[in-house]
C-alpha cells in the first residue's frame, strides 16, 4: 500500500511538472506572439534572435529557428545534465516553436494581436506575462532551452565563469540588434523594458521577490546529489557533518545557495535520489561570494 502511495506520489508530481511546462509554454507564446512581435520589439535570448531573423526572412518562422537553434545544445547537453531535465526541457522548447507559430498564424487570421498605440503598455504586459510563462516553466523543473543550456555547458568547462552575466550580456546583444534590424532606437528601448520585468516577473514567480535562496538538504544520498547540484546546477555545496537528534545516527547535512530561478531544479536533482528527503529552504536577504553579489559592491 506505501509502495502505490509512493508511487501514486510519483506519477501526480511528473504530471504537474508536465502541465507547469504547457502552461508556462503558452503564456511565454502568447506574450511573443500577441505583443513582442507585432509590435516590432525583440526578447531576449534565442527567441528574440528568432524574432528578428523572422522579420528578415519571413520564409523561416519564430517558432521554427528557436527549435532549430536549440537542437544542436540538447544533443549536446543530454548527458551532462540527467535525462529528465533535459526530457522536460525538450518538450518546453518545443511547445514554446510550436505555440509561437500558431498564435501568430491565428493573430495574422483574426487580428488577434495588440494594436493599440500604447507601445509602452505592451511592453509592460508583454515583458510580465514572458517572464509569468518562464518562471512557471521553471516550477516545472525545466527551461526554455537557448542561454542557459549554453550558459551552464560553458560553466562546466569554466567554472569561475558567471552564468547569470553571460545571459545578460547576450540578451541584450540582441536587442541591440533590434535596433539596427527594425531600423529603430524605440525598439532598443521598449525591448529593455520588456527584458527587465520579464526577469523581474521569474523571480516573483518562482520564488517571491528575493533574488536567492539558501537550502538545507538532509538526505543519505548525499554524494550523488551533492555531485548533481556542482554539474547539473553549477552551484557549490558544503557537506556538514550532523546526528540525528531522535535516532543518533551519523549524517550529512547539505547546504547551498541559489538563485530564485534554479530551486526547482535542485529539488528535482534531489528526487532524482531520494523519495523521501528533508529539505529546508529560506530566504538570504544578501549572498557574497562566486556567482552572486562580489565582496567589493558593499564597499
Amino acid at each position: 500500500m506505501k509502495a502505490e502511495k509512493i508511487k501514486l506520489k510519483r506519477v501526480l508530481s511528473v504530471m504537474t511538472q508536465y502541465f507547469l511546462c504547457i502552461l508556462g509554454s503558452f503564456l511565454y507564446a502568447l506574450a511573443v506572439s500577441f505583443f513582442v512581435t507585432p509590435l516590432k520589439f525583440a526578447a531576449g535570448g534565442v527567441t528574440g534572435l528568432g524574432i528578428l531573423v523572422n522579420y528578415a526572412f519571413p520564409v523561416i518562422s519564430t517558432g521554427m529557428f528557436v527549435f532549430a537553434a536549440n537542437v544542436p545544445l540538447f544533443l549536446i547537453s543530454w548527458k551532462k545534465f540527467g535525462f529528465r531535465f533535459i526530457a522536460r526541457t525538450v518538450f518546453a522548447t518545443a511547445l514554446v516553436s510550436v505555440f509561437i507559430d500558431l498564435l501568430a498564424l491565428l493573430g495574422e487570421k483574426y487580428g488577434w494581436f495588440f494594436q493599440g498605440e500604447e507601445k509602452l503598455v505592451g511592453a509592460i504586459f508583454g515583458g510580465i506575462i514572458a517572464g509569468a510563462g518562464l518562471g512557471i516553466v521553471f516550477l516545472g523543473g525545466a527551461t526554455t532551452g537557448g542561454l542557459d543550456i549554453l550558459a551552464r555547458l560553458l560553466k562546466l568547462k569554466f567554472p569561475h565563469f558567471s552564468v547569470g552575466r553571460l545571459i545578460l550580456i547576450c540578451d541584450f546583444a540582441v536587442v541591440l540588434l533590434s535596433g539596427f534590424v527594425y531600423k529603430s532606437v524605440e525598439s532598443i528601448l521598449y525591448s529593455i523594458i520588456i527584458v527587465f520585468l520579464s526577469s523581474l516577473a521569474v523571480d516573483y514567480i518562482v520564488a517571491g521577490k528575493d533574488h536567492s535562496k539558501l537550502l538545507f538538504i538532509l538526505t543519505d544520498s548525499y554524494e550523488e546529489v551533492t555531485r548533481d547540484i556542482i554539474s547539473v546546477c553549477s552551484r557549490g555545496v558544503s557537506v556538514i557533518p550532523a546526528k540525528g537528534g531522535y535516532t543518533g545516527q551519523d549524517k550529512k547535512l547539505l547546504m547551498c545557495v541559489v538563485r530564485t530561478h534554479e530551486v526547482a531544479r535542485v529539488r528535482g536533482v534531489v528526487a532524482k535520489y531520494d523519495e523521501n528527503p528533508f529539505i529546508i529552504i529560506t530566504d538570504s536577504s544578501e549572498v557574497l561570494g562566486q556567482g552572486f553579489k562580489s565582496h567589493n559592491e558593499t564597499l
